[in-house]
């Protein structure tokens, strides 16, 4: 670590050191002599004998372990990739490490036991390449890259969550680890732990000469007689086994790899062997201080607090803060829209209009049962079931719709929906939040709390964008850090284990399911009112398409229509996610369907949006019905799904445009 001034090293052991010995006080009634003897082999005789040595020992030893080998990953990747933005979280791999426990454990359970790190290696080596082959060889050091892991991210975290809802008794077990807890009740898991890290060794001796020599970009290297993509597919697969084994012993801690090497960077290191080095030392640091807080806040709430819970409230902040500096001229996204019409037609609208008036005949009257389709009049206990249904799938189409067109026109960002910039989630984290802490029933929550939610993230993403003019490079790694630090909320109502445990995920799927009659008749008449507003003040948004000042000349106060306008795009999104959940990707997709087919004037464009909203939500919600009847699949799951494949595209199609 030559790159480094030794007072740096030296104060970084110490600091590695102090935190881990602050870390075995909390709760513990032993003093430093007993402490010490009990570490020198001294024979536990009291409960608190037995507490420091087989559980807050083990738990700072796997600290440690998990925080050093997160950072090295992160290291490791970021050098690979020459972006620092990169890590197991923004790459996808953890969610695909995720999902493959999810798999393994719900479908080959006799498995589980030998191959649960090997399973999640699996997944996760899909979902990196996965992301690799989207964003393309030649963008990996850019934005697109990080871009294309959000997406896959909100794609295998749909099947996850449809997978537990649906083998629910089988899965119960897997949803600690999405919490990230670094609990221990003895030494076993650190003795499992310890010799399938021990590939971190050869990384440690082969990775600094290779990376020294990848410096010099992929022509260099290769005159220099280095094979760049065989040796690069192997430090890959060398670090995402450490990753998966650590995800497989503690669950899923976010943000640690990616915040520990751009700490060692900004401390001074400058050399691949000292980057890799230091940012093991930080990530333990980092981890242990991480632990320190859940604990503390454990003790004052009464409630067990996972320690990836704290990370991710920890990290999400500093992802904001690394991104804004990292952030470059080539690193903004290109993006290719797909063809589309320069008029609209006349019939689009009736067009439009008839099928999904032919929709909601469909869902009131056609379903699935043993023997296949079947077609009635439902009769009244029926049709009390369904058109709560269909009426809400068709509110939250429209609703979610008109805000994508709303966002995308006020901040000139094509990318701007509200589950991408993170509104969405914010109702989510306002809702969920209320019912871990709080208590409170999260059906009966109300529109007002998620409405603050969304309102704080809409603030946030304001003060945050106008630096970079609302760049969509800015927003969307901002609603990556949301999106991250809601589903940490998410993973630690599941890991309560309570009655409300799939109550709250089958609320996140996004389903009609749960749906009452007096819900849905809220949800219409407030999507109605505000819809219509929407269209009346259209002109607003035509003004502001042609430019702020342009609207200003013209007699427009853009500041305080901006702030209507947003608002209006809040309530949206809390109306929608209090009545069945967050539903991603329609207030993307909505509104570039409609710029397809010609609608390109605001008016027409929201109109348009609409009725392609309110007909995709109620295809799905059916599809979702009828697909493995007589289980059920999730509104929101199947236009996620839907939704995500649309967004590839769009960055495959922008890649090739680059070539």
């Amino acid at each position: 670590m030559s790159s480094l001034r030794f007072p740096i090293i030296i104060a970084s052991f110490l600091a590695l050191l102090l935190i881990a010995v602050t870390s075995l006080q909390i709760a513990n009634p032993l003093s430093l002599y007993q402490q010490w003897h009990l570490l020198m082999g001294a024979e536990a005789q009291e409960f608190a004998d037995f507490n420091f040595v087989y559980a807050q020992l083990p738990r700072a030893v796997m600290a440690i372990i998990v925080g050093a080998m997160l950072g090295l990953v992160g290291s490791l990747m970021q050098q690979l990739t020459q972006n620092s933005l990169t890590s197991p979280l923004t790459l996808g791999t953890s969610s695909g490490a995720w999902l493959a426990l999810i798999v393994v454990n719900v479908w080959f359970p006799n498995l589980a036991s030998d191959y649960m790190a090997l399973s999640a290696m699996v997944g996760a080596m899909f979902a990196m390449g996965l992301v690799i082959t989207i964003a393309g060889p030649k963008n990996i050091t850019g934005l697109p890259l990080i871009l294309s892991g959000m997406v896959v991210n909100i794609l295998f975290g749909a099947i996850a969550t449809a997978i537990i809802l649906l083998n629910d008794q089988y899965a119960k077990n897997v949803f600690i680890w999405g919490a990230g807890d670094l609990a221990q009740n003895g030494w076993e898991m650190v003795q499992w732990l310890l010799p399938r890290l021990s590939v971190a060794l050869v990384l440690l001796a082969i990775a600094p000469r290779i990376l020294n020599l990848m410096r010099l970009g992929h022509q260099g290297a290769a005159a220099r007689g280095l094979n760049v993509i065989p040796y690069f597919i192997v430090l890959i697969a060398l670090g995402l086994w450490v990753v998966s084994a650590s995800i497989t012993a503690v669950g899923v801690i976010s943000f640690i790899g990616l915040l520990s090497p751009n700490i060692a960077r900004a401390i001074g290191a400058r050399t691949p062997k000292a980057e890799l080095y230091t940012s093991m030392v930080i990530g333990s640091i980092a981890l242990l201080a991480t632990d320190i807080l859940a604990l503390l806040i454990s003790q004052f709430t009464q409630e067990m607090i996972p320690s990836g819970t704290t990370a991710a409230a920890i990290g999400a902040p500093a992802l904001v803060w690394f991104s804004r500096r990292a952030l470059k001229a080539q690193d903004q996204i290109s993006i290719k829209l797909p063809p589309s019409k320069n008029y609209l037609s006349n019939l689009a609208v009736p067009a439009l209009f008839a099928m999904t008036c032919v929709m909601l005949f469909v869902s009131a009257t056609l379903s699935m049962t043993d023997n296949g389709f079947h077609w009635a009049i439902p009769d009244a206990f029926t049709w009390d079931l369904r058109w709560p249904r269909f009426v809400t799938a068709l509110s939250a189409g429209v609703a979610l719709a008109a805000a994508g067109t709303v966002l995308q026109r006020l901040i000139y960002n094509p990318l701007a929906s509200p589950d991408i910039l993170g509104i969405s989630a914010g109702a989510t984290f306002a809702l969920v939040g209320a019912t871990v802490f709080l208590g409170t029933n999260i059906f009966a929550s109300g529109s007002w709390i998620a409405f603050a939610g969304s309102m704080i993230v809409l603030v946030a993403l304001l003060l945050l964008g106008r630096k970079n003019q609302f760049a969509p490079s800015s927003m969307i790694l901002i609603g990556i850090a949301i999106s991250a630090l809601i589903e940490s909320l998410v993973q630690f109502a599941l890991a309560k284990g309570t009655q409300d445990t799939y109550t709250i995920i089958g609320w996140l799927a996004g389903s009609t399911y749960r749906v009452t009659g007096h819900g849905a008749i809220i949800l219409a008449l407030s999507v109605t009112v505000i819809f219509s507003a929407l269209i009346s003040v259209s002109r607003w948004l035509t003004l502001i398409s042609a430019g702020r000042q342009f609207a200003a000349a013209r007699g427009l106060n853009v500041q305080a229509t901006s702030v209507i306008l947003l608002c209006s795009v809040a309530l949206l999104c809390a109306l929608v996610t209090t009545t069945m959940g967050p539903v991603a990707f329609v207030g993307l997709l909505a509104p570039h369907m409609a710029v397809m087919i010609g609608a390109k004037q605001a008016r027409s464009q929201l109109l348009v949006a609409g009725l392609m909203g309110g007909l995709l939500m109620l295809l799905a919600d059916w599809i979702g019905q009828i697909v493995l009847f007589p289980m059920q699949i999730a509104a929101g799951t199947v236009v996620s799904i839907i939704g995500g494949s649309y967004f590839l595209l769009l960055l495959i199609r922008g890649q090739k445009t680059q070539r």
